[in-house]
């Protein structure tokens, strides 16, 4: 898995979305309830190694060893928009435009995946200064924040990690959820 990037502030599902699936009608627990959408999101971005929102432009130097395949293709941390998109080649305070490059996979944005690899001739550092992270949150991740959110949420009635139950008894808390789990496999 690729490193995290910045942070990004907003979670990737809503307030009035986790109310909806925990059927809460009231703000008694809506202080809580964000704090678990937050928690939920980040620990979805350490989980995947990457951000699903979108950043503002910032520069990332890369250099081409070991980060350019045999047929040219630069791997870069996820670019979710061409918008000020700005790739440079150089060293310390002297860069230059490059020329002769594409972003790919060429089927990226047409997928809801972002940019991935600048397609090109590469030697030495390359400075690319974008909009890192995804084009929008996929329905997924989206569905993972949800259930982590509400799995966190509910966390509160079982602080050890043991949760009672009149019908099972006790029952520990598993680690991790497997359904959050698949939903995050691609992602990662």
């Amino acid at each position: 898995a690729r490193r995290a990037t910045s942070p990004v502030a907003e979670p990737y599902a809503t307030l009035d979305d986790l109310k909806r699936m925990r059927s809460i009608a009231d703000a008694a627990d809506d202080e809580l309830l964000t704090l678990a959408l937050s928690t939920a999101s980040r620990r979805i971005d350490d989980r995947c190694g990457r951000r699903f929102g979108l950043s503002a432009p910032s520069p990332r130097v890369y250099g081409a060893a070991g980060r350019v395949t045999p047929d040219g293709r630069l791997l870069v941390d996820d670019i979710g928009s061409l918008d000020g998109l700005l790739v440079e080649t150089g060293w310390g305070t002297s860069w230059s435009p490059a020329a002769g490059w594409d972003p790919g996979p060429p089927s990226a944005p047409g997928d809801g995946w972002p940019y991935t690899e600048l397609v090109g001739h590469w030697a030495g550092r390359v400075r690319v200064t974008a909009r890192w992270g995804w084009p929008e949150v996929p329905e997924a991740i989206r569905m993972a924040t949800l259930l982590l959110a509400s799995r966190l949420f509910l966390r509160k009635n079982s602080p050890e990690g043991v949760l009672q139950s009149a019908e099972w008894g006790s029952i520990r808390v598993s680690r991790w959820d497997p359904d959050v789990d698949a939903l995050l496999a691609p992602y990662i």
